[in-house]
Protein backbone atom coordinates (compact mmCIF):
# COMPACT_ATOMS: atom_id res chain seq x y z
CA UNK A 1 0.00 0.00 0.00
CA UNK A 2 3.15 2.60 0.86
CA UNK A 3 4.49 1.69 -2.33
CA UNK A 4 1.29 2.70 -4.44
CA UNK A 5 0.81 5.93 -2.16
CA UNK A 6 3.93 6.32 -2.88
CA UNK A 7 3.66 6.02 -6.76
CA UNK A 8 0.74 8.07 -6.51
CA UNK A 9 3.30 11.47 -5.43
CA UNK A 10 5.90 10.82 -7.55
CA UNK A 11 3.12 11.30 -10.19
CA UNK A 12 1.39 14.11 -8.86
CA UNK A 13 5.14 16.15 -8.50
CA UNK A 14 5.90 15.26 -12.55
CA UNK A 15 2.37 16.55 -13.55
CA UNK A 16 2.99 19.67 -11.65
CA UNK A 17 6.53 20.04 -12.68
CA UNK A 18 5.92 19.69 -16.32
CA UNK A 19 2.68 22.07 -15.49
CA UNK A 20 5.19 24.34 -14.23
CA UNK A 21 7.35 24.23 -16.83
CA UNK A 22 5.06 24.34 -19.30
CA UNK A 23 3.77 27.56 -18.01
CA UNK A 24 6.84 30.22 -18.11
CA UNK A 25 5.31 32.83 -20.48
CA UNK A 26 5.15 36.45 -18.23
CA UNK A 27 1.82 37.33 -17.07
CA UNK A 28 0.88 40.99 -15.49
CA UNK A 29 -1.39 41.36 -12.36
CA UNK A 30 -2.34 44.60 -11.99
CA UNK A 31 -3.27 45.96 -8.63
CA UNK A 32 -5.29 48.71 -7.05
CA UNK A 33 -3.30 52.54 -7.48
CA UNK A 34 -1.89 52.03 -10.47
CA UNK A 35 0.64 49.20 -9.17
CA UNK A 36 1.67 46.10 -11.30
CA UNK A 37 3.94 43.08 -11.12
CA UNK A 38 5.02 41.41 -14.13
CA UNK A 39 6.21 37.48 -13.39
CA UNK A 40 6.17 34.11 -14.54
CA UNK A 41 3.04 32.59 -14.27
CA UNK A 42 3.97 29.70 -12.17
CA UNK A 43 5.67 32.07 -9.65
CA UNK A 44 2.10 34.15 -9.35
CA UNK A 45 0.43 31.16 -8.67
CA UNK A 46 3.53 29.99 -5.86
CA UNK A 47 2.92 33.27 -4.51
CA UNK A 48 -1.06 32.70 -3.91
CA UNK A 49 -0.49 29.30 -3.01
CA UNK A 50 2.01 30.57 -0.24
CA UNK A 51 -0.60 33.02 0.68
CA UNK A 52 -3.59 30.89 0.91
CA UNK A 53 -1.27 28.44 2.96
CA UNK A 54 -0.18 31.34 5.56
CA UNK A 55 -4.09 32.57 5.77
CA UNK A 56 -4.77 28.78 6.45
CA UNK A 57 -2.59 28.36 9.06
CA UNK A 58 -3.05 31.96 10.63
CA UNK A 59 -6.97 31.33 10.58
CA UNK A 60 -6.69 27.47 12.58
CA UNK A 61 -3.87 28.77 15.06
CA UNK A 62 -6.53 29.54 17.64
CA UNK A 63 -8.32 26.27 17.53
CA UNK A 64 -5.20 24.49 18.02
CA UNK A 65 -3.97 26.58 20.92
CA UNK A 66 -7.90 25.90 22.25
CA UNK A 67 -7.52 22.25 21.72
CA UNK A 68 -3.35 22.49 23.82
CA UNK A 69 -5.33 23.99 26.15
CA UNK A 70 -7.64 21.50 26.97
CA UNK A 71 -5.75 18.81 26.31
CA UNK A 72 -3.35 19.89 29.03
CA UNK A 73 -6.53 20.37 31.46
CA UNK A 74 -8.08 16.94 30.74
CA UNK A 75 -4.00 15.46 31.05
CA UNK A 76 -4.00 17.15 34.47
CA UNK A 77 -7.78 15.72 35.49
CA UNK A 78 -7.05 12.74 34.55
CA UNK A 79 -3.61 12.58 36.31
CA UNK A 80 -5.65 13.72 39.56
CA UNK A 81 -8.32 11.14 38.88
CA UNK A 82 -4.98 8.76 38.76
CA UNK A 83 -3.86 9.66 41.97
CA UNK A 84 -7.18 9.61 44.28
CA UNK A 85 -7.83 6.34 45.55
CA UNK A 86 -11.11 4.30 44.51
CA UNK A 87 -13.67 4.14 46.66
CA UNK A 88 -15.58 0.68 46.25
CA UNK A 89 -19.17 1.18 47.56
CA UNK A 90 -20.47 -2.27 48.68
CA UNK A 91 -24.13 -2.36 46.97
CA UNK A 92 -27.24 -2.56 49.66
CA UNK A 93 -28.39 -6.01 50.73
CA UNK A 94 -31.67 -6.94 49.12
CA UNK A 95 -34.50 -7.11 51.99
CA UNK A 96 -35.39 -9.87 53.93
CA UNK A 97 -38.87 -10.54 53.67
Amino acid sequence: MKFIVWLIRVLVFVLLLVLALSNTQTATLNFLAGYAWSAPLILIGLAFFVVGLLAGLVSAAPAVFRLRLENGRLKRELRVARETPAVVETPPLPPLI
